[in-house]
């Protein structure tokens, strides 16, 4: 391959990978706004600025799409608890990480009615974010007893504190106020309760 035609290929697979976010952003909108049966591929490529056809070349169903824009926001949020040399966040520092995103989230409420529309049309088994959501759950559950096992271990939490049970309270109260706050946001302060929650989470100590 010679330079021109390198110079080429670089710039295809630059304009490839910008259409790629145009639609995944498009897409994010759409799916919060409708859900996914009700999601509208046409609706999706005109937000995008593109054909249907021109969209179906990247993403050649409307479920792998769906699929593409959860994991992307996934993504997103895991890279935000690993540090610079590869490892994971844990004990307090998990939770100030966590205080920050539930910040982000306040100001990002498409993403969030994504994640709550989405998680509840998964429940039903046959549609097809259910393998995902069930995964999502289960690998949040885990890193989340591992850092609360962490910050027991290094003194940060009570001696006595259930990292199983614990976790379970900290995801139904994050999923919990974010559905309040997405129903009345005027009425929630989703970041300042949830900065209230782990403030007396780190000031219960042995």
């Amino acid at each position: 391959m010679g330079p021109v035609a390198d110079i080429r290929e670089r710039r295809g697979y630059a304009v490839g990978d910008a259409r790629r976010a145009r639609i995944l952003a498009a897409a994010t909108g759409e799916f919060a706004a409708h859900g996914y049966r009700a999601a509208s591929l046409s609706r999706i490529a005109e937000r995008a600025g593109l054909s249907q056809a021109g969209l179906l070349h990247h993403f050649r169903t409307k479920e792998t799409l769906l699929i593409a824009v959860l994991e992307l926001r996934d993504a997103q949020h895991a890279a935000r608890f690993v540090r610079p040399d590869g490892s994971t966040l844990a004990g307090r520092e998990m939770l100030e990480e966590l205080c920050s995103l539930i910040d982000r989230n306040a100001e990002t409420p498409d993403l969030v009615r994504l994640l709550a529309v989405m998680t509840a049309e998964a429940v039903a088994p046959g549609h097809p974010a259910h393998g995902w959501a069930l995964n999502r759950y289960r690998q949040l559950r885990q890193y989340t007893i591992e850092a609360l096992t962490t910050g027991v271990a290094n003194g940060e939490f009570d001696p006595g504190l259930d990292a199983e049970a614990q976790t379970d309270r900290l995801i139904a109260l994050i999923d919990g106020l974010q559905l309040q706050w997405l129903l009345d946001p005027s009425r929630m302060d989703l970041a300042g309760v949830f900065r209230g929650y782990v403030a007396d989470l780190l000031a219960v100590r042995g």
